[in-house]
């Protein structure tokens, strides 16, 4: 069975060659585009100040993220979890430059898990369209009431749904690797991830297909 891992971080600012570090992490695992109910989450103390426009974001302030744990304290737990899974990001470049630099401190080499990246599926299935994750929300008229602040578990829940989504959308059996070279030719050069995109087996496309009709009802086909 394929095990995925649908993760989001939330951080102080938006580049690491700034300092900035991750005060939330937030991963769903699914089954065969199943949600499970297994879950990682976790605060963390970053041990710098959160910039304006980061509180902005998350809501997230100094003085609740001093009471964290710091990543060297959950590092182990994190790898465990997400170890020998394929992993859906959306945006990937941005969370694993930082999760790449918490590891670094804490002594770890690289995440070398296979990674999709949504932003990269959705800009080839919509070309010139927003594809930020409420803007697909609103195109698959997926509920994201809940998210008044970015929050990592919610928009892992909300992701999970959108690359259900995305690939259901794609036609006829969802060959990504034409696009993904023509896609590595325009992005950094050094980003290897772009080159580990799979394609779903014809089974978990058949399972996820269920999966919508039985239990994604209500937010996909009302």
């Amino acid at each position: 069975m394929l095990k995925e891992i649908v993760l989001d971080t939330e951080t102080t600012g938006i580049s690491v060659k700034d300092g900035h570090r991750i005060v939330e992490i937030g991963c769903i695992e699914l089954e065969n585009l199943i949600p499970t109910k297994n879950k990682f989450h976790c605060y963390l103390n970053p041990e710098r100040k959160v910039s304006e426009k980061a509180f902005e974001v998350h809501g997230y302030d100094d003085e609740f993220l001093s009471g964290q744990k710091k990543f060297k304290e959950i590092g182990e737990k994190f790898l465990e979890f997400i170890e020998g899974k394929r992993l859906i990001i959306h945006n990937a470049e941005f969370d694993l430059a930082h999760l790449n630099n918490e590891l670094n401190i804490f002594g770890k080499h690289k995440i070398k898990n296979e990674i999709i990246d949504t932003l990269v599926l959705a800009r080839d299935k919509f070309p010139g369209s927003p594809v930020s994750l409420d803007a697909l929300c609103k195109r698959f008229r997926i509920d994201n009431s809940k998210r008044i602040q970015h929050t990592a578990l919610i928009d892992c829940d909300l992701l999970a749904k959108v690359y259900i989504n995305l690939i259901d959308q794609k036609e006829p059996m969802l060959n990504f690797q034409n696009n993904i070279e023509e896609q590595s030719e325009t992005i950094n050069s050094n980003v290897a991830y772009f080159k580990k995109i799979v394609k779903p087996s014809k089974e978990e496309i058949s399972n996820h297909k269920e999966y919508l009709k039985q239990s994604l009802k209500k937010n996909f086909f009302n």
